[in-house]
């Protein structure tokens, strides 16, 4: 059994998703599993052992970025770089609900992802690839044809479902469309049996303050680790 299994779910959310739930999406082994890097580059190993990151290393090409979202920071064998280290709070519970007031709410789909990639690489929530939203419901808010607002789902580890790609268009803001997607998608997460959850950065203090509005909390802070191997 791995160390992983006698902590929290959400604790270690990469490993306990590709173990659970989204575990037939899952490249590796017992030591170190991954999404596709065409859904996300989201990686984690079954401990912090010289091992296990030479297996995790063994999944990567010298392009691949390994995301790791762990409750203690990442101290690497030297085979590895850090590209960034940072940490995010890791926020619990269910929104109120806040209705759409008119607003129509669509599902995006294959058809959306360069809009999707587009709205994204705009307001950067968080990585987001061609394949991304295939990890679960994403909806939309259009205005006049143009995708301005986004939420969907990302990790499943175990019984909960984690809410990402919470964005609007700069020129979209201050009509409640985060609201009422954050809303609209823990509503179907809820409909399922599943708890929501979300990641952000420690620093957004703006977008911390929003989701306690919201009604969701904070449960812990985990350590985001970006790496790449070394060089040659």
């Amino acid at each position: 059994m791995s160390v992983r299994d006698a902590n929290h779910p959400l604790d270690y959310p990469i490993w306990t998703a590709l173990t659970t739930t989204q575990q037939a999406l899952a490249e590796g082994d017992t030591r170190a599993r991954r999404f596709p890097t065409e859904i996300t580059p989201f990686a984690a190993t079954a401990d912090m052992s010289p091992e296990n990151f030479a297996a995790r290393g063994a999944l990567m090409s010298p392009q691949d970025i390994a995301v790791l979202f762990t409750p203690d920071a990442v101290k690497p064998p030297s085979e590895f770089k850090i590209v960034l280290a940072d940490t995010g709070e890791q926020m619990i519970g269910t929104p109120v609900e806040t209705p759409a007031n008119g607003v129509d709410i669509v599902t995006l789909g294959v058809d959306d992802v360069p809009a999707m990639i587009e709205l994204t690489a705009l307001t950067k929530p968080g990585p987001f690839s061609a394949r991304t939203h295939e990890l679960g419901i994403f909806l939309g808010i259009r205005v006049d044809g143009q995708l301005v607002a986004m939420a969907g789902e990302r990790m499943k580890p175990a019984e909960y479902t984690e809410i990402t790609a919470v964005c609007v268009h700069p020129s979209h803001r201050g009509r409640g469309y985060g609201q009422i997607l954050l809303s609209a998608i823990s509503r179907q997460i809820v409909s399922r049996g599943e708890i929501p959850f979300l990641h952000v950065f420690t620093s957004n203090h703006s977008a911390i303050a929003l989701y306690r509005r919201q009604g969701m909390e904070i449960r812990r802070r985990l350590h985001v680790t970006v790496l790449k191997k070394q060089d040659g």
